[in-house]
Protein backbone atom coordinates (compact mmCIF):
# COMPACT_ATOMS: atom_id res chain seq x y z
CA UNK A 1 0.00 0.00 0.00
CA UNK A 2 2.83 2.33 0.63
CA UNK A 3 4.64 1.71 -2.44
CA UNK A 4 1.70 2.42 -4.17
CA UNK A 5 0.69 5.36 -2.80
CA UNK A 6 4.28 6.74 -2.89
CA UNK A 7 4.02 6.10 -6.43
CA UNK A 8 1.04 7.94 -7.17
CA UNK A 9 1.95 10.94 -5.28
CA UNK A 10 5.52 11.31 -6.97
CA UNK A 11 4.94 9.59 -10.23
CA UNK A 12 8.63 8.33 -9.74
CA UNK A 13 10.61 7.03 -7.42
CA UNK A 14 14.33 5.24 -6.87
CA UNK A 15 14.98 2.24 -5.24
CA UNK A 16 17.02 4.48 -2.82
CA UNK A 17 13.78 6.71 -2.46
CA UNK A 18 11.81 4.08 -1.44
CA UNK A 19 14.36 2.49 1.43
CA UNK A 20 14.84 5.69 3.05
CA UNK A 21 11.43 6.73 3.14
CA UNK A 22 10.09 3.18 4.01
CA UNK A 23 13.41 2.09 6.11
CA UNK A 24 13.95 -1.29 4.19
CA UNK A 25 16.95 -2.04 2.19
CA UNK A 26 17.84 -0.90 -1.29
CA UNK A 27 17.38 -4.75 -1.85
CA UNK A 28 13.92 -5.45 -0.07
CA UNK A 29 12.57 -2.10 -2.15
CA UNK A 30 13.66 -3.61 -5.53
CA UNK A 31 12.13 -7.10 -4.63
CA UNK A 32 8.89 -5.16 -3.40
CA UNK A 33 8.85 -3.26 -6.71
CA UNK A 34 8.93 -6.01 -8.93
CA UNK A 35 6.70 -7.64 -6.32
CA UNK A 36 3.84 -5.07 -7.43
CA UNK A 37 4.49 -5.74 -11.12
CA UNK A 38 3.93 -8.84 -10.50
CA UNK A 39 0.56 -8.43 -8.48
CA UNK A 40 -0.63 -6.95 -11.59
CA UNK A 41 -0.49 -3.43 -10.67
CA UNK A 42 1.12 -1.45 -13.97
CA UNK A 43 4.71 -0.51 -12.89
CA UNK A 44 7.38 -0.08 -14.76
CA UNK A 45 11.58 0.35 -14.28
CA UNK A 46 13.28 3.16 -16.50
CA UNK A 47 16.78 2.62 -16.51
CA UNK A 48 20.26 4.82 -16.54
CA UNK A 49 20.51 8.17 -15.01
CA UNK A 50 17.43 9.69 -13.81
CA UNK A 51 15.63 6.25 -14.07
CA UNK A 52 13.30 4.80 -11.51
CA UNK A 53 9.82 3.43 -11.31
CA UNK A 54 6.57 4.61 -12.64
CA UNK A 55 2.97 3.68 -12.72
CA UNK A 56 2.12 2.85 -16.67
CA UNK A 57 0.29 5.82 -18.10
CA UNK A 58 -0.13 7.56 -14.72
CA UNK A 59 -2.13 4.98 -13.71
CA UNK A 60 -4.19 5.11 -10.66
CA UNK A 61 -5.28 2.37 -8.20
CA UNK A 62 -8.09 1.77 -5.69
CA UNK A 63 -5.85 3.92 -3.52
CA UNK A 64 -5.77 7.13 -5.19
CA UNK A 65 -9.64 7.13 -3.57
CA UNK A 66 -8.52 7.51 -0.03
CA UNK A 67 -10.13 10.87 1.26
CA UNK A 68 -9.09 12.46 4.42
CA UNK A 69 -11.76 10.66 6.13
CA UNK A 70 -10.83 7.70 5.08
CA UNK A 71 -7.28 8.26 5.42
CA UNK A 72 -8.43 8.45 9.44
CA UNK A 73 -10.75 6.02 9.41
CA UNK A 74 -7.60 3.08 7.76
CA UNK A 75 -5.71 4.20 11.34
CA UNK A 76 -8.25 4.35 13.83
CA UNK A 77 -8.76 0.72 12.43
CA UNK A 78 -5.20 -0.03 12.58
CA UNK A 79 -4.38 1.12 15.71
CA UNK A 80 -4.91 2.14 18.31
CA UNK A 81 -1.33 2.47 18.91
CA UNK A 82 -1.50 1.69 22.61
CA UNK A 83 -2.09 -2.03 22.01
CA UNK A 84 0.18 -2.10 18.37
CA UNK A 85 2.72 -4.29 18.43
CA UNK A 86 6.65 -2.88 17.05
CA UNK A 87 5.25 -4.73 13.88
CA UNK A 88 2.38 -3.18 13.51
CA UNK A 89 3.45 0.49 14.86
CA UNK A 90 6.55 -0.11 12.32
CA UNK A 91 3.81 -0.55 9.60
CA UNK A 92 1.81 2.23 10.02
CA UNK A 93 4.96 4.62 10.25
CA UNK A 94 5.71 4.26 6.88
CA UNK A 95 2.25 4.44 5.68
CA UNK A 96 1.62 7.69 6.94
CA UNK A 97 4.68 8.66 5.04
CA UNK A 98 3.19 7.73 1.76
CA UNK A 99 0.15 9.38 2.57
CA UNK A 100 -0.54 12.79 0.68
CA UNK A 101 0.76 15.85 2.87
CA UNK A 102 -2.49 16.97 4.17
CA UNK A 103 -3.88 13.75 5.16
CA UNK A 104 -0.47 13.23 7.57
CA UNK A 105 -1.17 14.96 10.76
CA UNK A 106 -5.28 13.58 10.72
CA UNK A 107 -3.76 10.29 10.23
CA UNK A 108 -1.05 9.99 12.87
CA UNK A 109 -3.47 11.90 15.13
CA UNK A 110 -6.38 9.12 14.60
CA UNK A 111 -3.33 6.05 15.26
CA UNK A 112 -3.36 8.16 18.66
CA UNK A 113 -6.83 8.71 19.37
CA UNK A 114 -8.19 5.43 21.11
CA UNK A 115 -6.61 3.31 24.09
CA UNK A 116 -7.21 -0.66 24.95
CA UNK A 117 -7.27 -0.92 28.94
CA UNK A 118 -7.56 -4.54 29.27
CA UNK A 119 -7.59 -3.79 33.11
CA UNK A 120 -11.48 -3.73 35.36
CA UNK A 121 -12.67 -1.55 37.50
CA UNK A 122 -11.95 -4.32 40.80
CA UNK A 123 -10.00 -2.59 43.38
CA UNK A 124 -6.84 -4.80 42.50
CA UNK A 125 -6.79 -3.05 39.24
CA UNK A 126 -5.17 -6.14 37.87
CA UNK A 127 -4.04 -6.05 34.01
CA UNK A 128 -4.76 -8.46 32.04
CA UNK A 129 -1.90 -9.36 29.50
CA UNK A 130 -2.62 -11.27 26.58
CA UNK A 131 -2.07 -14.97 26.76
CA UNK A 132 1.10 -16.28 26.00
CA UNK A 133 1.09 -17.62 22.41
CA UNK A 134 -1.87 -15.09 21.35
CA UNK A 135 1.06 -14.00 18.43
CA UNK A 136 1.16 -17.97 17.43
CA UNK A 137 -2.34 -18.72 17.37
CA UNK A 138 -2.56 -15.40 14.88
CA UNK A 139 0.02 -16.49 12.70
CA UNK A 140 -0.90 -20.06 12.06
CA UNK A 141 -4.76 -18.61 11.29
CA UNK A 142 -3.39 -16.02 8.76
CA UNK A 143 -0.19 -18.49 6.96
CA UNK A 144 -3.65 -21.04 7.43
CA UNK A 145 -1.89 -24.25 9.11
CA UNK A 146 -2.96 -26.83 11.27
CA UNK A 147 -0.84 -26.58 14.48
CA UNK A 148 -0.21 -29.63 17.29
CA UNK A 149 -1.78 -27.21 20.24
CA UNK A 150 -0.99 -28.36 23.87
CA UNK A 151 -4.13 -27.63 26.29
CA UNK A 152 -5.10 -27.35 29.86
CA UNK A 153 -8.45 -28.00 30.56
CA UNK A 154 -10.74 -26.72 33.79
CA UNK A 155 -9.66 -29.84 35.91
CA UNK A 156 -5.81 -28.96 35.13
CA UNK A 157 -5.46 -31.57 32.72
CA UNK A 158 -3.01 -31.42 29.75
CA UNK A 159 -3.60 -32.83 26.89
CA UNK A 160 -2.67 -32.67 23.35
CA UNK A 161 -4.00 -32.56 20.16
CA UNK A 162 -4.17 -31.35 16.18
CA UNK A 163 -6.67 -28.04 15.39
CA UNK A 164 -7.02 -26.59 12.22
CA UNK A 165 -7.44 -22.39 13.52
CA UNK A 166 -9.93 -20.78 11.60
CA UNK A 167 -9.80 -17.50 13.68
CA UNK A 168 -8.83 -15.86 17.00
CA UNK A 169 -11.75 -13.75 18.78
CA UNK A 170 -11.78 -10.94 21.91
CA UNK A 171 -14.40 -11.15 24.41
CA UNK A 172 -13.72 -8.90 26.99
CA UNK A 173 -10.64 -9.47 28.60
CA UNK A 174 -9.98 -12.93 27.26
CA UNK A 175 -9.09 -14.02 23.87
CA UNK A 176 -10.32 -17.17 22.28
CA UNK A 177 -9.06 -19.91 19.33
CA UNK A 178 -12.01 -20.87 16.74
CA UNK A 179 -10.60 -24.20 15.28
CA UNK A 180 -12.05 -27.34 13.57
CA UNK A 181 -10.90 -30.32 15.47
CA UNK A 182 -12.36 -33.81 14.48
CA UNK A 183 -14.79 -33.52 17.03
CA UNK A 184 -16.48 -31.15 15.34
CA UNK A 185 -15.49 -27.15 15.74
CA UNK A 186 -14.63 -26.37 19.05
CA UNK A 187 -13.38 -22.93 21.43
CA UNK A 188 -10.10 -22.95 23.16
CA UNK A 189 -9.45 -20.27 25.83
CA UNK A 190 -5.77 -19.07 25.00
CA UNK A 191 -4.73 -18.44 28.22
CA UNK A 192 -5.28 -22.52 28.89
CA UNK A 193 -3.15 -23.20 25.63
CA UNK A 194 0.38 -24.47 27.27
CA UNK A 195 1.88 -25.03 23.36
CA UNK A 196 1.64 -24.07 20.26
CA UNK A 197 3.56 -26.39 17.33
CA UNK A 198 2.79 -25.52 13.79
CA UNK A 199 2.87 -27.97 10.94
CA UNK A 200 3.03 -27.76 7.34
CA UNK A 201 0.27 -29.30 6.79
CA UNK A 202 -2.99 -26.69 5.31
CA UNK A 203 -5.72 -26.30 7.40
CA UNK A 204 -8.96 -27.30 6.10
CA UNK A 205 -11.62 -24.11 6.22
CA UNK A 206 -14.78 -24.48 5.10
CA UNK A 207 -15.60 -22.53 2.47
CA UNK A 208 -18.38 -20.67 3.96
CA UNK A 209 -16.63 -19.95 6.84
CA UNK A 210 -17.12 -16.45 8.34
CA UNK A 211 -16.02 -16.01 11.77
CA UNK A 212 -18.07 -13.69 12.80
CA UNK A 213 -21.31 -15.22 12.24
CA UNK A 214 -19.64 -18.24 13.62
CA UNK A 215 -18.59 -16.60 17.07
CA UNK A 216 -22.40 -15.27 17.43
CA UNK A 217 -23.39 -18.50 17.47
CA UNK A 218 -21.08 -19.56 19.50
CA UNK A 219 -21.79 -16.71 22.18
CA UNK A 220 -25.31 -17.24 21.85
CA UNK A 221 -25.08 -20.99 22.54
CA UNK A 222 -22.97 -19.90 25.96
CA UNK A 223 -25.02 -17.65 27.22
CA UNK A 224 -27.57 -19.41 26.80
CA UNK A 225 -26.20 -22.56 28.67
CA UNK A 226 -25.46 -20.11 31.65
CA UNK A 227 -29.32 -18.27 31.52
CA UNK A 228 -31.56 -21.66 30.73
CA UNK A 229 -34.38 -20.43 32.09
CA UNK A 230 -37.16 -18.86 30.45
CA UNK A 231 -39.17 -16.26 31.85
CA UNK A 232 -42.54 -15.13 30.01
CA UNK A 233 -43.68 -11.44 31.08
CA UNK A 234 -46.09 -8.60 29.22
CA UNK A 235 -44.56 -5.26 29.27
CA UNK A 236 -45.69 -1.54 28.74
CA UNK A 237 -44.33 0.07 25.64
CA UNK A 238 -42.52 2.53 27.80
CA UNK A 239 -40.60 -0.03 29.88
CA UNK A 240 -39.51 -2.07 26.69
CA UNK A 241 -36.26 0.19 26.82
CA UNK A 242 -35.28 -0.65 30.11
CA UNK A 243 -35.69 -3.80 29.60
CA UNK A 244 -33.05 -3.93 26.65
CA UNK A 245 -30.91 -1.87 29.38
CA UNK A 246 -30.84 -4.84 31.97
CA UNK A 247 -31.15 -8.02 30.03
CA UNK A 248 -29.62 -7.02 26.61
CA UNK A 249 -29.16 -10.31 24.80
CA UNK A 250 -31.25 -12.14 27.63
CA UNK A 251 -34.06 -10.67 26.01
CA UNK A 252 -36.66 -11.29 22.98
CA UNK A 253 -39.33 -9.35 22.55
CA UNK A 254 -42.84 -10.19 20.68
CA UNK A 255 -46.05 -8.78 19.77
CA UNK A 256 -48.69 -6.82 21.19
CA UNK A 257 -51.66 -7.47 22.93
CA UNK A 258 -54.56 -6.31 22.96
CA UNK A 259 -54.69 -4.21 25.68
CA UNK A 260 -51.07 -2.74 23.85
CA UNK A 261 -48.60 -4.16 26.52
CA UNK A 262 -45.99 -6.19 24.53
CA UNK A 263 -45.14 -10.24 25.17
CA UNK A 264 -41.57 -10.57 25.99
CA UNK A 265 -39.70 -13.77 26.94
CA UNK A 266 -36.59 -12.49 29.44
CA UNK A 267 -33.78 -15.48 30.43
CA UNK A 268 -31.79 -15.95 33.90
CA UNK A 269 -29.88 -18.42 35.64
CA UNK A 270 -32.81 -19.81 37.72
CA UNK A 271 -36.02 -18.75 39.30
CA UNK A 272 -34.62 -16.83 42.67
CA UNK A 273 -32.45 -14.94 40.36
CA UNK A 274 -34.64 -13.77 37.70
CA UNK A 275 -36.82 -13.05 40.26
CA UNK A 276 -34.53 -10.42 42.23
CA UNK A 277 -33.98 -9.48 38.25
CA UNK A 278 -37.56 -8.20 37.59
CA UNK A 279 -38.69 -7.25 40.96
CA UNK A 280 -37.59 -3.89 40.48
CA UNK A 281 -39.31 -3.83 37.16
CA UNK A 282 -42.77 -3.93 38.60
CA UNK A 283 -44.06 -0.59 37.28
CA UNK A 284 -43.49 -2.07 33.96
CA UNK A 285 -43.20 -5.65 33.78
CA UNK A 286 -46.11 -8.28 35.04
CA UNK A 287 -44.41 -11.71 34.86
CA UNK A 288 -46.80 -14.80 33.27
CA UNK A 289 -44.62 -17.57 34.11
CA UNK A 290 -43.55 -20.03 35.14
CA UNK A 291 -45.14 -20.34 38.84
CA UNK A 292 -41.95 -20.56 40.47
CA UNK A 293 -40.87 -16.85 39.29
CA UNK A 294 -44.27 -15.68 40.36
CA UNK A 295 -43.97 -16.89 43.73
CA UNK A 296 -40.44 -15.75 44.20
CA UNK A 297 -41.44 -12.78 43.38
CA UNK A 298 -44.31 -12.29 45.75
CA UNK A 299 -42.45 -12.97 48.60
CA UNK A 300 -39.63 -10.49 47.56
CA UNK A 301 -43.01 -8.25 47.49
CA UNK A 302 -43.99 -9.31 50.98
CA UNK A 303 -40.89 -9.00 52.52
CA UNK A 304 -39.91 -5.54 51.24
CA UNK A 305 -43.53 -4.83 52.57
CA UNK A 306 -43.17 -5.85 55.67
CA UNK A 307 -39.25 -4.41 56.34
CA UNK A 308 -40.34 -0.95 54.76
CA UNK A 309 -43.97 -0.25 56.04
Amino acid sequence: MALVLLLQQRRQVTAAEVARELEVSERTARRDLDALSTAGVPVYSLPGRGGGWRLVGGARTDLSGLTAGEARALFLVAGPASAATPAVKAALRKLVRALPEPFRDQAEAAATASVVDPRGWGSSGAEHRPPRFLDDLLDAVVRGVQVRLGYVDRTGAETGRTVHPLGVVAKGPSWYLVAQTDAGRRTFRADRVSSVDPTDDPVDRPEDFDLAASWREIADEVDRRRTPLEARALCTPDGVGILRIGFSGRLEVGGRTPDGRVEVVVRGRDEHMLAGELAGLVEWVEVTGPPGVRAHLAAIGGALVERYR
